[in-house]
């Protein structure tokens, strides 16, 4: 291909612009625009972060929780080409270049389904279980399909074409469940972050990837210009800049929206913080049975926290680091932002806005390129302080959030609700009788899935296994896998409320005939 096709287009390590000097012309930036113009981006401002806005506008959707990651990755991208050493040792693993960041940060969650999380779980087992999908379902690999397959913004009207080192950028995880690459990281003794099997599904491949079979050509192609600069299972430094920009604006953003709402209370994350804090040693004497038997008394889950954090990643943890990131937390978090509460004051606002800049700064700051890095992390990486900061932020979300009972039972319906849509959707395109009125882009997507298993059947057999590990044989079978995969596709493409507001058509609770539902 020409040097200056879009879709192959990789910069010259030794002239990052080489050709592009013109910003308006810049590939990159014609990725990046093509991905903010694309329906599947507007759509986030409908799919859930971690529990629905409820149209309030005080808590985060996936469209605002991008646009900040966005922002952070710029960030830390333009802060890496500022140092001399930094630009040198990126360039020789293939390069920094802010536009690609920004728009791999764009895009990175494109293929999140309806209920944030907990949708992508759902549909994971239906596929598997249900249609037989060895892939099953996975946010990452959906983004990878919509910008390589299911959008049509691009010249080519299949995906994007998006330059390969926007696509490659987007692998946060960069293999396929089960196949790619040889040797496969789930065989690693230690296993790259999100690479290990899932404990309730063992033999089923890795828990988190970012391409389906479908999609293989695409990876390869993608990752092409990096063999020999970077190791088979390794992000490029640019997707590991998204990454880190995800980890930043999740442990940071997510704390603010439930500080706001009120659900993220001082009393109990104070109690906790200062039961490990006076009773440290003490803690750290108890056997892991003891602990988990007393996981409700204050400090014992930041003492689990702790040895969790030794367990996975011995290669950064320090217990030195661990302490002072706590105090840290606790000085600025607990007894300096939840102490005051939050009472919609311009005060209250001032006060979230000022933790969310300084603690931002803060994290960007500690950004780090390395040459040698463990298999748990990218070649960016943030510093021990700063990453210790991260997993203690991130802890006092999910200790005192997600783990809610309230939550749980308002997913458990969300995961009903999904649930039943897919079985209603499927019965839908197994009736002859209807067949012909199926929504246009469900019809579509049947197609599609249709000719990409059909072609996998012809030319790469070996990658056409159902979720038992055998190989799937037969015309009919093949048009099982294709029917599966096209309805999670479509039920993926929504956003939250138009899942619900296809589920009551297709119930019969719908009050008239006429809605976005099957729009995209």
């Amino acid at each position: 291909m020409e040097q200056t096709d879009p879709r192959a287009w990789r910069r010259d390590p030794e002239s990052a612009n080489a050709g592009f000097s013109d910003l308006a012309t810049s590939p990159f930036r014609i990725d990046r625009d093509r991905i903010a113009a694309s329906p599947f981006f507007a759509r986030l401002g409908g799919v859930t972060q971690v529990v629905s806005a409820g149209g309030a506008g005080l808590l985060h959707n996936r469209l605002t929780h991008s646009l900040k990651v966005a922002q952070v990755a710029r960030a830390i991208a333009e802060r890496i080409n500022a140092s001399s050493d930094s630009a040198e040792l990126a360039a020789k693993l293939g390069g920094c270049d802010p536009d690609v960041a920004e728009a791999a940060s764009l895009a990175h969650d494109l293929g999140h389904p309806p209920f944030g999380h907990l949708g992508e779980q759902t549909l994971d087992r239906i596929a598997r279980h249900r249609f037989g999908l060895a892939d099953g379902f996975e946010g990452n690999a959906q983004s990878f399909r919509i910008i390589t397959t299911t959008d049509v913004r691009g010249p080519s009207a299949s995906g994007l074409d998006l330059t390969t080192a926007v696509r490659a950028a987007v692998l946060k995880y960069p293999w396929a469940r089960l196949h790619v690459p040889d040797p496969h990281p789930t065989s690693m003794a230690v296993q790259p972050r999100g690479a290990a099997e899932p404990a309730d599904a063992p033999g089923t491949g890795a828990s988190k990837f970012s391409a389906y079979s479908t999609e293989l050509d695409d990876f390869t192609q993608a990752r092409a210009p990096f063999d020999g600069r970077i190791e088979p299972w390794q992000q490029t430094v640019e997707a590991s800049v998204m990454d880190t920009a995800d980890d930043i604006a999740y442990a940071i953003h997510d704390l603010q929206d439930f500080h706001r709402i009120g659900v993220l209370q001082h009393a109990p994350v104070a109690a906790e913080f200062s039961g490990w804090v006076d009773h440290a040693l003490e803690l750290a004497g108890l056997d892991d049975a003891t602990l988990t038997a007393e996981r409700r008394l204050p400090g014992r889950s930041l003492e689990r926290l702790r040895r969790r954090m030794h367990a996975k990643d011995g290669w950064i943890v320090d217990d030195d680091a661990f302490t002072s990131a706590v105090a840290r937390v606790r000085a600025e978090l607990v007894d300096g932002l939840l102490a005051t509460g939050f009472d919609g004051s311009i005060e209250a606002e001032q006060a979230t806005a000022a933790f969310s800049a300084k603690w931002t700064a803060r994290l960007v700051d500690g950004v780090q390129v390395v040459a040698s890095p463990s298999t748990r992390t990218g070649h960016l990486t943030l510093r021990p302080a700063q990453w210790h900061e991260v997993q203690v932020l991130k802890f006092v979300h999910r200790r005192f959030v997600l783990l809610r009972p309230e939550l749980a039972l308002h997913q458990r319906g969300q995961a009903s609700l999904v649930t039943t849509l897919v079985d209603a959707l499927d019965a839908w395109l197994l009736d002859r009788d209807e067949f012909y009125r199926l929504p246009r882009r469900l019809h579509d997507l049947v197609e599609l899935a249709q000719s990409e298993f059909s072609a996998l059947a012809r030319t790469s057999p070996e990658l056409l296994i159902g979720a038992t590990g055998e190989p799937v044989t037969g015309a009919d079978a093949v048009r099982g896998l294709a029917r599966g995969r096209a309805v999670v596709d479509f039920v993926a493409s929504l956003t939250d409320k138009q899942a619900v507001t296809l589920l009551d058509g297709l119930s019969g609770r719908a009050s008239q005939p006429w809605s976005d539902s099957f729009v995209l």
